[in-house]
């Protein structure tokens, strides 16, 4: 992307992670800018990547996941074919929303989603007991989500 971002740019971003499916005209409309001008800028924010795709947000809830797990990992070593296949392994879970490589005491926080503990044991037996390389595990499961956003601050 040539430039920066810039404030218009931004003003954009925070519309449309608040509402991805707005049109352009309201968009444009909501940013001050024509349709057309509206439209290169979005179109410029995708094609380099600041803009990485759209998707819905569901309630877990009434997907039946309302269960979050948050997974502390410790593995045996830090080499980089261990943390490779751990990634690569651990991105085939699909109860698995987030996998963070941590600095501290654990390597990896992962965020897994179940319907219920026992969902989520069949999963830790499963799966998460079977990655490659893992010499500890702590789990927390969530009570309560006070809040949560997937928008970033622009």
């Amino acid at each position: 992307m040539n430039g920066e971002i810039d404030t218009t740019d931004r003003r954009i971003l925070a519309v449309l992670q608040k509402h991805g499916r707005i049109s352009n005209a309201e968009l444009s409309e909501r940013v001050n800018l024509s349709p057309s001008a509206c439209h290169r800028r979005v179109a410029r924010l995708e094609a380099a990547g600041v803009i990485r795709g759209y998707v819905a947000l569901l309630d877990a809830r009434r997907v039946e996941r309302p269960t979050t797990v948050f997974v502390e990992i410790t593995l045996s070593g830090q080499a980089d074919d261990i943390l490779d296949a751990f990634e690569r392994e651990v991105a085939r879970i699909p109860d698995v929303l987030e996998c963070h490589l941590m600095a501290g005491s654990a390597d990896y926080l992962l965020t897994v989603v179940a319907r219920d503990s026992e969902d989520f044991a069949r999963i830790h037996r499963q799966h998460l007991t079977r990655l490659p390389g893992v010499a500890q595990m702590q789990s927390s499961f969530a009570l309560r989500t006070v809040f949560k956003t997937t928008a970033l601050p622009v």
